[in-house]
């Protein structure tokens, strides 16, 4: 453990004077944030937890960190203890000393305060993990019974113990996802070896008068079509008289526009003896309200409420609170498959599942990026299992017009009920957790409900609970007044009788599958995964990053393993208990499909190709379903993004470098696609709008790899905003030789491409051995052949590039052969050759026909300098700008 130097010394020396002189609050409504911490393990400072929490202990051989959240180890990396890029290369996350967090660690901060009479003080905890005791100025305010779990936030009133100086000492107990009901990675990475304990999530102290407000809810009612109606909307709050005498409080409520326009004012006055606590309720009626859209549906225009509390024209208390006027419902079809609305729309879910940093280290700027790469994407919900995060990444994701599906996370304490066989340790419930799962769930339930990106809440993920739990949960979410769906669970396998049927599946895959597996959907219920129903959790486990990422975390020998070892397992996979800790199903399809790697560059070549097409039949399946008799209604692909550098479940890399996963989905996503089915050898069209109508071409072309044209046609054909629906046979596939390659374009009236999209085919699809699929894998006994791909004759090809403005670039492809140049990937890097990340492609990873051309457009973050360009056969080349 690494010691203070001199000058942290100094700086926790003067931290602690400008603390003197800058209290924390300094009027009633105020709430100020413990920004630093000294932290240090229980092992090394003195038991006397009283004594720890007065002001003027020694801190300075303690380690500090200038940030209001942070785990033990999160702490530890920003405070110089360690590093993340070293902790995360190859195995060395197993070599640290695990044994130092097995112990409780203290947290500390001295800060000051103004009291005086009349007014009154509150601690907030937001999320300590998993339990803590927590001192103030020598005086116990709360123990590990009651502050308990990831979630569990709490008001502490400290009123009687808040003086000039404080001194906030904070004992964390060590977590263990068995016994607590704390955050987890479950088997999507290695847990941390902190196992996330700690201060994750901000304390604060508040200031009031004589009168409290408790969490502010914002509650809208509006008619379809929303378009047209007037909106009503209700402001809620309770309202606590903190007074041993009668009080009279005057309330008054503002909703005004972004632009801080006010579209409604109301006062009104009550009465509160002594102690007395009531609910404020008051309503607004916008006659024209602006309303909020996903992304892809329209803009989002968000209002501010505000709550103040004056007693004796005195402020007393105040909330704010962001909001956006939309409607959001869920139901049952006639199939028991969920289907949303969102402002009286059918919506189609195209979503992900989100993984936090593995230190539960909160970036702004990286979780912007993530939904700016899932926008341009074409994914419109990131689902949240277990992992709620911080209150930034709604008021974000309602800026951004990302929808959200939170919930519990499975595989741990929160499911432990007495019919789940799948963990082990199975260990029961006791009051404290049901006491504990009550304030995790008023908690996060005041935190999310007035956001309009909140599409759901899972209450359970692969099982749900059990009746008294249930119950608990849903009189929080009722009593704070949530308006947007919640679910028993991720899956069907059971349901309490409070909420009924989920609607959701969890049936897999978790693992490689082919593309015609998605479209494989008869019968039904036997096949799994397929393009029906609501899928919350699926995906063919693909996601392996680029070369230039793989060396970040990776040695020499485990890159070379990974094409020449197919079986071998690793570390950056899933945990090593884990069905998912090796390649194996993985790469035998790829070896079995493209044939042995001659190399790392050719066996991440092919992985990028088996990486695209799987996902993008993944996107497209489902959303050419869409509107069958047995609707595709959503799919959550697992996942979005990894909580360190992994070899699978991604669509972009840790580095936020964008590879096969990331266009794969971007292509199948598109809002306006065409789309090819493997089983039916159909093109479907897909509109998932609700505005773009009219006449579209669809232009269709198979060629073989020797570039000669096999069948070509075209169709005319009406587009339905936020439907789908099949419109050619694809000719000619029996004619082929070995490969095909089939382009399908989409054009609009004026002749413009709206979108393109090329496949690789042959005569036969893979066939899938349903009778012995499993929950994560479903068994291939014939693999197509896809070979010659890799000995197509050599394609020219060029490449220029040039900056448009300051923030994209366009890059143009021409090949200049009579063959096609396929599989083209272009990598944005800088000046010193390393990666541009995060960058945005107009398309990538495309194949062009004889004698093409192609423009596409990237943005980067300003560093960009050159384009890299590989593809199967053509001359790897680089471009500058």
């Amino acid at each position: 453990m690494a010691l203070h130097s001199a000058a942290a010394l100094l700086l926790a020396s003067s931290s602690a004077l400008a603390s003197a002189a800058n209290p924390l609050t300094s009027k009633a409504g105020q709430v100020g944030i413990i920004t630093a911490w000294d932290f240090q393990s229980s092992s090394s400072v003195s038991k006397d937890l009283a004594s720890l929490s007065k002001p003027g202990v020694d801190t300075s051989s303690w380690n500090h960190v200038n940030d209001s959240r942070c785990t033990i180890l999160g702490g530890m990396i920003e405070s110089g203890a360690y590093k993340d890029d070293e902790l995360w290369f190859s195995d060395n996350l197993y070599k640290i000393n695990w044994g130092q967090f097995r112990v409780p660690w203290v947290y500390r901060n001295e800060f000051s305060l103004t009291p005086n009479q009349g007014q009154h003080y509150f601690l907030q905890t937001n999320g300590i993990t998993s339990r803590a005791d927590i001192f103030l100025n020598g005086e116990k305010i709360a123990d590990k019974e009651e502050q308990a779990g990831s979630f569990g936030g709490h008001t502490y009133d400290i009123t009687g113990h808040a003086g000039n100086e404080n001194a906030l000492a904070v004992n964390v107990y060590p977590s263990d996802f068995n016994l607590d009901l704390i955050y987890t990675f479950v088997d999507w990475s290695p847990r941390a070896p902190d196992n996330g304990s700690g201060i994750w999530r901000e304390i604060t102290v508040k200031q009031t008068g004589p009168v409290a407000l408790g969490p502010m809810s914002v509650s809208i009612d509006i008619e379809s079509p929303v378009e047209s109606n007037p909106a009503k909307v209700t402001v809620r709050a309770k309202v606590q008289n903190l007074e041993d005498h009668e009080v009279q409080v005057d309330a008054s409520s503002v909703i005004a526009e972004s632009s801080g326009c006010k579209v409604g004012s109301q006062k009104t006055s009550l009465m509160l003896g002594p102690k007395e606590t009531k609910l404020v309720e008051i309503s607004h009626h916008v006659k024209k309200p602006k309303i909020w859209w996903p992304k892809f549906w329209g803009g989002q225009p968000l209002y501010k409420a505000r709550l103040a509390l004056h007693v004796a024209n005195e402020l007393s208390d105040v909330a704010e609170e962001t909001f956006g006027i939309r409607t959001v419902t869920s139901a049952l079809n006639s199939h028991n498959d969920t289907m949303f609305t969102v402002n009286g729309y059918p919506f189609q879910v195209l979503g992900a599942g989100y993984s936090p940093d593995m230190f539960f280290r909160w970036d702004a700027t990286r979780w912007a990026n993530i939904m700016k790469y899932s926008h341009d994407m074409g994914l419109n919900t990131i689902r949240l299992e277990g992992m709620m995060e911080h209150p930034e990444l709604y008021r974000m994701a309602d800026e951004a017009g990302m929808m959200i599906i939170a919930g519990f996370v499975c595989c741990s304490k929160w499911e432990a009920w007495t019919y789940n066989q799948d963990i082990n340790p199975n260990v029961p419930w006791t009051d404290n957790d049901y006491a504990t799962a009550n304030a995790t769930m008023r908690h996060e339930a005041a935190m999310m409900q007035p956001h309009p990106s909140v599409l759901g809440f899972l209450i359970g993920s692969d099982f749900w609970p059990n009746d008294r739990a249930t119950k608990i949960y849903v009189d929080a979410l009722k009593d704070a007044y949530w308006q947007t769906p919640f679910i028993a669970s991720a899956s069907k396998r059971g349901y309490p009788a409070l909420l009924g049927p989920s609607g959701m599946k969890m049936s897999g895959p978790y693992d490689w599958v082919p593309p015609n597996y998605w479209y494989d959907t008869e019968s039904s219920e036997d096949r799994l995964g397929a393009a029906f129903g609501f899928g919350s959790e699926l995906g063919a486990g693909v996601g392996t990053p680029e070369v230039s990422s793989l060396r970040k975390f990776l040695t020499q020998s485990e890159m070379e393993d990974l094409w020449k070892k197919p079986d071998a397992n690793f570390f950056h996979m899933s945990t090593n208990t884990s069905a998912f800790y090796n390649r194996k199903i993985y790469n035998q399809g790829l070896f079995n499909r493209y044939g042995a790697p001659t190399s790392l560059e050719d066996y991440i070549f092919k992985a990028q190709l088996m990486d695209y097409e799987a996902i993008r039949a993944q996107h497209e399946g489902y959303s050419a379903r869409w509107s069958q008799v047995r609707p595709a209604t959503g799919t959550i692909y697992w996942m979005l993004n990894n909580a360190w550098p992994s070899l699978h479940w991604n669509q972009f890399d840790h580095y936020l470098h964008p590879a096969g996963s990331y266009f794969g989905t971007k292509v199948g996503s598109r809002l306006e696609h065409v789309a090819y089915d493997y089983v039916r050898e159909e093109a479907w069209i897909i509109n998932h709008s609700l505005d773009k109508k009219g006449t579209r071409n669809i232009a269709t072309e198979l060629i073989g790899l020797d570039g000669k044209s096999i069948s070509k046609d075209s169709v005319t054909v009406d587009t339905v905003p936020n439907k789908s629906s099949k419109v050619a046979k694809i000719s000619g596939l029996n004619n082929m030789t070995d490969v095909g390659l089939l382009r399908l374009v989409l054009s609009d009236e004026q002749g413009q491409a709206i979108s393109r999209n090329v496949y690789w085919l042959t005569k036969s699809v893979d066939v899938l051995d349903w009778p012995n699929a499993t929950w994560y894998h479903t068994p291939v006994t014939k693999f197509s052949d896809y070979s010659a791909l890799s000995r197509m004759e050599t394609a020219e090809l060029s490449v220029t590039a040039s900056r448009n403005d300051a923030a994209h670039s366009i890059v143009v492809l021409e090949n200049k052969s009579d063959v096609p140049a396929f599989f083209i990937r272009l990598n944005l890097v800088d000046k010193a050759g390393e990666d541009v990340n995060p960058a945005i492609w107009s398309d990538n990873y495309v194949t062009l026909w004889p004698r093409e051309k192609l423009a596409l457009t990237v943005s980067g973050d300003g560093r960009e300098a050159k384009v890299l360009v590989n593809a199967g056969n053509v001359q790897a080349l680089e471009v500058a700008l």
